[in-house]
């Protein structure tokens, strides 16, 4: 019987083929999820926007990517390194992530007590002894938990002034013992970058490894982040490095790439390429599994603090229900889903990075000049994929 039968299919083949490639277009519809056709969508519309915000704020360069799931949907870039130079920005065009740093230290640390060697509840005083309040009873309440969290007590940015005048850690430390928490810690929020910083410290002590070489041999190189360093002197090191702009009357002017947050690098020293930050964002989401476990991303994802002020924002208020921050991330709901993001700004540079749990598609947006409308361009994606709308369209109809 095989010789009648298989002429007869090779034939139905042969005359059927346009309709055999029907029938697999149509299946592949079926089996396609229709959020990945609308993300597509979504990624073409925001690229518009990008590129009409950019122009129309004069911004010398920036880049973008968009991800779902484990794919790249979008990775977009615009402008130059330097206004008034030639060199482009790319895909590997490296940036200064400023407090986007802090997701990195975070997850680091993050992996590092899952593998018990510390704990959230050590003292700090344990790893860094020379670390005193004005009441030295509160140093000794304050817990590695609390310098990720930002739940230490104390006034909001103490001692930023002193990292922007260049001055190292060891200059800064002994300046606590002037102060006290406004709160017992663990119970308020109070966004630091120096205490933040110590977990430098905390990693070392426990485990005879820097901080920079920890996140190198166990973040950097697992997820082929290629251009991805920590360090003033690993960033000029860069020939493809975005230059630092600032707004000054005559527009957009580039300035010297300063040391100052360079010396809290676990809270502003991390430099990457938006390359890296789409694996980064598929790491974050859970598709690295052998470098950030479930465990650990669900750990560094789980609220430790109310941040309440941030139900005020201007451009998240009309649609957040809640505001936290867990482990080197903000934990913001809109509707039925969890925005996890993390915004940075540091002298010259504007970063972001945001993705809905729920639904698994990210955004990170790099940019060489300071301008705000890095917030604008990171929640509108945001807003648009949870579908609350659009923020230009909601802006619109409050005559803002």
């Amino acid at each position: 019987m095989r010789p009648a039968i298989l002429p007869n299919i090779v034939y139905q083949l042969r005359i059927g083929k346009a309709w055999i490639l029907s029938l697999m277009v149509f299946v592949g519809a079926l089996v396609l999820p229709a959020r990945a056709v609308d993300i597509d969508a979504r990624a073409k519309a925001f690229d518009r926007y990008f590129h009409q915000l950019m122009v129309g704020k004069s911004i010398p360069g920036g880049a973008y990517v968009i991800v779902d799931g484990n794919r790249v949907v979008a990775m977009g870039t615009y402008g130059v390194r330097t206004r008034g130079k030639a060199g482009k920005v790319d895909r590997d065009t490296v940036f200064r992530l400023a407090s986007v740093s802090k997701t990195f230290a975070a997850s680091m640390a993050t992996m590092l007590e899952h593998e018990k060697r510390f704990s959230w509840s050590d003292k700090v005083v344990n790893y860094i002894p020379d670390l005193s309040f004005k009441t030295p009873a509160l140093s000794r309440q304050l817990q590695v938990e609390h310098l990720l969290s930002h739940s230490s007590g104390l006034t909001p940015n103490a001692y930023d002034d002193y990292l922007e005048s260049n001055k190292p850690l060891s200059k800064i430390l002994p300046k606590f013992a002037n102060i006290d928490p406004r709160c017992t810690p663990g119970k308020c929020y109070g966004y630091q970058n120096v205490l933040f910083s110590l977990i430098e410290d905390v990693i070392y002590e426990a485990t005879g490894i820097s901080f920079a070489r920890q996140l190198k041999q166990r973040i950097f190189i697992p997820l082929n982040m290629r251009n991805a360093s920590v360090g003033w002197e690993s960033f000029m090191a860069s020939g493809n490095r975005a230059a630092p702009h600032v707004q000054t009357g005559k527009g957009w002017r580039p300035v010297k790439v300063e040391k100052e947050y360079y010396f809290a690098a676990p809270a502003a020293g991390v430099n990457a390429s938006i390359s890296d930050m789409a694996q980064w964002l598929k790491a974050q989401m859970g598709y690295y599994p052998k470098v950030l476990s479930p465990e650990v991303i669900e750990d560094m994802t789980t609220e430790r603090v109310a941040t309440q002020r941030h139900m005020r924002h201007r451009i998240w208020r009309d649609y957040l229900s809640h505001a936290g921050y867990g482990l080197g991330w903000r934990l913001y709901t809109i509707g039925d889903d969890r925005i996890i993001y993390h915004g940075g700004w540091v002298a010259g540079f504007r970063a972001a990075v945001a993705y809905s749990e729920k639904q698994k598609i990210g955004i990170a947006i790099l940019m060489n000049a300071e301008s705000r409308v890095i917030s604008d361009l990171t929640a509108n994606f945001v807003i648009d994929i949870t579908g609350k709308g659009s923020l230009a369209t909601a802006k619109a109809a409050r005559g803002r």
